[in-house]
């Protein structure tokens, strides 16, 4: 069933959703060679802790730590742990913040030194096709209004594959609320969209096929080619107007072009 928003619960979730864009700006100037996946989550952790907030994700079904950090050929759910950072990776961060009662969840994926021209197409056109997405979410569209705009930039014009079995979501009290969000679909389909849904969406774009597998510790989703998968994610508020984008990047990009150790030429 879906869960309507009002005003005022719209507010008090906002500063969830922001909590999370300053959750990310916080570990940014930690990302280099050499720092381990781990020691992300643990900064991460002591952030949201220090905030007086919890993580969203730490104890989510079982899921150990309080963040999904997928390098490479991982799509989501990645395991943190002693791999060390290395030139040339990808990695995407995904981060929940649950804090007055609503949670928020927003991800970014960050290029760890300098990639390849086509590891910067992929990130680029991810990137976009989060906000032509995120442009369809108005009240009387449809989901798949969403989902096509997504599909459209980055399967059929710009040639990625476009995960089909992990999907975006509702937001709210619970950290996955109806209804689903799918990467891919048809215009005109899909429930309805109405003032007060609140969507997380979620392109998850790999540089080659669109299929997956899930690896051996039960979570992590890695790409079956081996290439390298792309994620961004903004939380989406429906009003009869323009789309109210609750989540923020701008932190994130500020705080991404000060470190001389990522690429963000890609923006």
């Amino acid at each position: 069933m879906i869960q309507y928003k009002t005003k005022e619960e719209i507010e008090i979730m906002r500063i969830s959703c922001l909590l999370v864009g300053k959750a990310h700006e916080a570990v940014i100037p930690f990302l280099k060679p050499g720092i381990s996946t781990l020691k992300i989550n643990e900064l991460v952790e002591t952030f949201i802790l220090d905030q007086q907030a919890i993580p969203s994700f730490k104890n989510y079904h079982g899921f150990p730590y309080a963040t999904c950090i997928s390098m490479n050929d991982a799509v989501v759910h990645g395991f943190p742990g002693n791999y060390e950072l290395k030139d040339g990776d990808i990695l995407s961060l995904d981060i929940g913040v649950l804090k007055n009662g609503f949670h928020g969840d927003s991800a970014y994926t960050y290029a760890i030194g300098e990639i390849d021209n086509e590891l910067k197409r992929l990130l680029k056109v991810t990137k976009e096709s989060l906000y032509f997405g995120i442009e369809k979410a108005r009240a009387g569209n449809r989901i798949g209004d969403i989902s096509n705009a997504i599909q459209e930039h980055t399967e059929k014009k710009h040639g990625f594959g476009v995960v089909r079995e992990m999907v975006g979501h509702g937001l709210g009290r619970k950290l996955h609320e109806d209804p689903q969000v799918p990467n891919y679909g048809k215009k005109g389909y899909g429930p309805k969209l109405k003032e007060g849904m609140v969507l997380a969406i979620e392109p998850m774009i790999n540089l080659g096929v669109k299929d997956i597998f899930q690896s051996e510790d039960g979570w992590t989703v890695l790409t079956k080619d081996k290439k390298v998968s792309a994620h961004f994610e903004h939380d989406v508020c429906v009003t009869k107007t323009e789309p109210d984008v609750l989540s923020s990047f701008e932190l994130i990009e500020e705080a991404e072009k000060k470190n001389i150790n990522l690429s963000w030429s890609y923006n």
